[in-house]
């Protein structure tokens, strides 16, 4: 066993609502929120297809379904698209800014703005400042909050964790008057470029989910790596994506 390998306990919650696909029952596979996690672990679980909410650093287990796909872009292979290069020409005029993970009156006024135009019949836009904080940083892990400024005006945040082989964007929220700078694409290829200056190999987006349109944008960055059948599948620019709802050979 490696310096950094341990055992640790995993629990699977009881059936629940999908919070992605109306209609689908959902089960999550997790670490305790309570116990002994620290970065070396949670680098381990993100290349499982794990990903971190608040404390809870955990994946989709769902007995019907396996539409939840973790994915990853391997950036030195990354090259910008058209759609890259014209969303990083609209932005050139924004600025970018590395903060630590602290409560930022300023931060907080955009991301209830953000949410109660995104999200306003949910929780989230009706968030404290603590569950604000305890949703996007905690203790254990290393986490930067980037600001994205336009002259001094804040337009966006990305919070992002800071694992031993890249970068994982955890959320991002932004101006929604701006949508036409598709600053959310924008903040992705800012995490791109920041784990190529930094020598790192990945930049972690979550899980793309193939019948959410939500989540359609994160195929967009080829060529990706999915977890998928247990390991890493490399995808190409012009490769198809698994159908998660055909049977395999395992």
């Amino acid at each position: 066993m490696t310096r950094h390998e341990r055992q640790l306990p995993l629990y699977l919650s009881a059936p629940h609502d999908c919070s992605y696909l109306a209609g689908r029952v959902s089960n999550t596979l997790f670490a305790d929120p309570g116990g002994d996690m620290d970065m070396a672990t949670y680098s381990q679980l993100l290349q499982q297809g794990f990903r971190r909410s608040g404390r809870i650093v955990y994946a989709p287990r769902c007995e019907a379904c396996r539409q939840c796909i973790s994915v990853r872009v391997p950036v030195r292979g990354f090259k910008p698209k058209r759609i890259h290069r014209r969303v990083l020409r609209a932005n050139d005029d924004v600025t970018v800014h590395l903060r630590p993970p602290r409560f930022d009156p300023e931060h907080f006024a955009l991301y209830k703005h953000y949410t109660a135009a995104r999200h306003g019949d949910g929780e989230m836009a009706n968030a404290s400042p603590e569950t604000y904080m305890e949703f996007l940083h905690t203790d254990w892990c290393d986490t930067a909050f980037i600001e994205f400024r336009l002259e001094d005006r804040l337009v966006a945040v990305a919070a992002t964790d800071l694992p031993d082989d890249g970068l994982s964007a955890v959320y991002t929220f932004f101006d929604p008057a701006l949508a036409s700078r598709s600053l959310g694409t924008f903040a992705i290829l800012q995490q791109i470029e920041a784990a190529r200056r930094r020598g790192l190999d990945y930049v972690y987006l979550g899980y793309w989910i193939r019948d959410s349109r939500k989540m359609h944008y994160k195929a967009g960055f080829r060529p990706l790596q999915l977890w998928f059948d247990g390991r890493w599948q490399a995808v190409g620019a012009t490769d198809p994506l698994p159908n998660p709802d055909l049977p395999t050979d395992s």
